[in-house]
């Protein structure tokens, strides 16, 4: 679970980068997940807009990513998400440190 402060680094990453998941008319699907996985699994950040055309809106493709990719969703805004799993051996993204 990420924190508020965490959540506002991964935004500030995410305005850089180029989105990588296009959900279409066809919705989400096996292929969808299996794109999003390998792509956090490269990556760590990634970022997905949902076209004009699709049947789910952006936070029910980004939730249901999420829940198929085990990462989490940083951000949906207007058409566009954004999700977040760091690498388990050797995350690239360094989060702030949470309080105790």
């Amino acid at each position: 679970m990420l924190t508020s402060k965490q959540r506002a680094y991964l935004r500030g990453l995410a305005n850089n980068i180029d989105t990588i998941i296009f959900v279409g008319k066809g919705g989400l699907g096996e292929q969808i997940y299996k794109e999003s996985d390998n792509a956090l699994a490269a990556r760590e950040l990634i970022k997905g807009k949902c076209l004009e055309n699709s049947p789910v809106t952006p936070r029910e493709a980004a939730d249901a990513i999420s829940e198929h990719t085990d990462s989490d969703v940083v951000q949906v805004i207007g058409s566009k998400f954004v999700l977040y799993r760091p690498d388990p051996d050797e995350p690239v993204i360094k989060l702030p440190k949470t309080k105790k």
